[in-house]
């Protein structure tokens, strides 16, 4: 493959459709966030696969433990898989991969069966799904540099954290009325029978064909990244060696920009805390607030609408006035809304304050990674998000925690809204020194 300059990558695939094909993974990904993961199969491997299970260790406690093992796996690899998909310009190839391998271990879980001898398989299946996936999205991520100019990727990064938004929204949808809801012994309007969790297993056949068909726009449309040689060696480098590369990247970077390095740290802690705002959420409004658990579905609904159409706004103030401003102005405003939430009762004060709240969610979470989309060096982006990933699986363990805490030393659930806020304050302080990217990154 012949090698181009790293900078004339930047922009190469920029165009309507291209952005729209890059923004489709977002949307079909939401098939597994948030069907498998987060609200349907791990659900059924705890609630009924596992219900049963012999010995005095639960479910819950092996779901997690697998998904922590994923994550390490994660963190350990992340980097140097972004950094060798840059070496050799094998971007878009490797975002083929992981997400066949996603989509295929999506549709093996229709062999686990209302069992617990299956669990082991459920699993296996889950943490390995879990670890390729999280990995799927540093080629994804990498490629935002691709498909926006200077001065559109804000609008273009906000543009796709809106489709995962609105994605996972319709897909759980059609899954919740289509399969799940009702009684007895038959679910939803297809009326599938619950026996042996058939109606479950096909929700997530049908989660795996919806990621697998929104994947494929972006892989036709994108064209492959070309070899640039920005990062002399890494392609040669072999296992051990491109953690040798990576070590000296790692400290070239803190030599010359140490900025970024900052940045890599300030946004896995405020990331952390975004993720407990939607982790905790409804745990919150059901034990402080007094919701009904249908008030809470339609209430995460109400969110992911309202994250996603303000990723979708705050696009434009990115590119205008630069991905910090958006960052800590949203991290402010949410810290406001939180605490305001500490001394409010009722449901419609959490409708209120709680759906203020999430309007920031959405732009800090797009402006984060149009910030390193901005500072990455042209060619090695994918090496930036590959720590990017890894950072925020390091520090994964602060909002619980400081959640858990809270809740512990004060006795009320309340108090856990206080340990989130810590998290989101610590990040914004550990930011506000980082300078913003140049401004001739960005449109004037």
């Amino acid at each position: 493959m012949t090698e181009v300059n790293a900078s004339d990558t930047v922009g190469e695939a920029a165009g309507r459709g291209r952005v729209l094909a890059w923004g489709l993974w977002d949307w079909g990904s939401s098939a597994f966030q948030a069907v498998t993961l987060t609200f349907v199969f791990s659900v059924y491997l705890t609630d009924k696969v596992g219900d049963d299970l012999p010995g005095g260790t639960s479910a819950s406690a092996w779901l997690g433990w697998s998904l922590a093992a994923a994550g390490l796996l994660v963190a350990l690899t992340a980097p140097v898989c972004g950094q060798y998909f840059d070496a050799v310009g094998s971007r878009k190839r490797a975002l083929a991969t992981l997400t066949a391998l996603t989509v295929v271990a999506m549709a093996l879980m229709f062999f686990v069966h209302d069992d617990y001898r299956d669990l082991w398989l459920g699993l296996a299946l889950l943490a390995f799904a879990s670890a390729v996936f999280e990995l799927a999205g540093v080629p994804y991520n990498a490629m935002l540099r691709q498909v926006s100019t200077p001065a559109t990727v804000g609008r273009v990064s906000g543009f796709g954290w809106a489709m995962g938004y609105f994605g996972g929204i319709v897909l759980l949808l059609i899954c919740y009325l289509g399969f799940l809801a009702g009684d007895g012994d038959t679910r939803g309007l297809l009326g599938i029978p619950t026996d042996q969790g058939l109606n479950v297993r096909l929700a997530i056949v049908l989660a795996a064909v919806w990621f697998a068909a929104f994947a494929l726009p972006v892989l036709f449309a994108v064209p492959e990244l070309p070899r640039t040689g920005a990062d002399p060696g890494a392609e040669k480098a072999g296992v051990l060696g491109s953690y040798r590369v990576l070590w000296r990247d790692v400290r070239d970077l803190w030599v010359t920009d140490r900025h970024t390095v900052w940045f890599l740290l300030a946004s896995a802690v405020f990331r952390d805390g975004l993720a407990g705002v939607f982790t905790f959420g409804a745990v919150l409004a059901v034990q402080v607030y007094g919701f009904a658990d249908a008030d809470v579905l339609l209430f995460g609904i109400a969110a992911n609408v309202v994250a996603g159409a303000a990723a979708i706004a705050a696009g434009r103030f990115d590119d205008r006035l630069g991905p910090k401003r958006v960052i800590v102005a949203s991290l402010v405003g949410m810290i406001a809304c939180g605490l305001v939430l500490l001394v409010v009762s009722g449901t419609l004060m959490f409708w209120i304050f709680g759906l203020a709240l999430t309007v920031f969610v959405g732009p800090a979470q797009a402006s984060a990674r149009s910030f390193l989309a901005r500072l990455a060096p042209p060619g090695r982006e994918g090496q930036l998000f590959g720590l990017y990933t890894t950072t925020g699986r390091a520090v994964s363990f602060l909002a619980p925690a400081l959640f858990g805490l809270f809740v512990w030393v004060f006795g009320t659930d309340r108090a856990g809204i206080a340990g989130l806020l810590v998290v989101l304050t610590a990040g914004l302080l550990v930011l506000l020194p980082v300078r913003a990217p140049a401004e001739g990154a960005r449109a004037a």
